[in-house]
């Protein structure tokens, strides 16, 4: 799920930061810059793990700030495909779901990937999976909001959000986000975590 990679940038550091250790300083302007983005075709990058070396500052001409040229290393979230992961239902849809984690929402699990007898029910805004019984009745199982759910990862898909154009198109592509997570609900296991207990 975390993996470490590795970074080569240039930094600046303020002149309000000097007084500092550089080290610190470049800690923090790093965490700045990177923490909570998402790298292309890398990963959504959570916290500076190290940094592995500081060259010289430059100074360029009319600005005061120093530029540091920094190689380091980042927590980035990345599942692998094929991966267990868990996390709550946010919504439910006539396309499927929508899951979220602490720190990373952009998770779907389309209604291709769910379990073969599940059902949506408009009225309630929720799926259910109709499991058959010996005696030929069904048994109802509700997937809701706020339920912790377990699912697999199937797919991972990386947009550029880049500036590219007119501003229409830039509105157009800030609507899809950067690193979408396409997981499935098809195997024993997986689904609510609450079904499963005590099983």
């Amino acid at each position: 799920m975390f993996f470490l990679t590795k970074i080569s940038d240039v930094i600046r550091i303020d002149p309000e930061a000097f007084s500092r250790p550089t080290e610190k300083a470049l800690e923090d302007e790093i965490n700045i810059k990177y923490a909570n983005r998402v790298l292309h075709n890398v990963g959504l990058c959570v916290a500076l793990y190290d940094i592995n070396s500081i060259g010289d500052s430059l100074i360029r001409p009319g600005d005061g700030a120093a530029y540091v040229k920094t190689v380091f290393r980042m927590i980035v979230f990345r599942p692998f495909v094929g991966e267990i992961l868990v996390g709550w239902v946010s919504s439910c849809s006539e396309e499927g779901l929508k899951i979220k984690m602490e720190f990373f929402n952009d998770i779907i699990i389309p209604k291709s990937m769910l379990f073969e007898d599940c059902v949506f029910i408009p009225t309630e805004q929720a799926w259910i999976w109709r499991l058959p019984g010996e005696d030929g009745e069904y048994t109802d199982l509700y997937i809701d909001t706020n339920e912790k759910i377990r699912f697999r990862v199937e797919q991972e898909v990386f947009i550029d959000t880049h500036p590219r154009g007119p501003s229409d198109r830039l509105e157009e592509e800030r609507s899809n986000p950067p690193y979408t997570i396409i997981g499935s609900c098809q195997t024993d296991g997986m689904g609510l975590v609450s079904w499963w207990e005590g099983a």
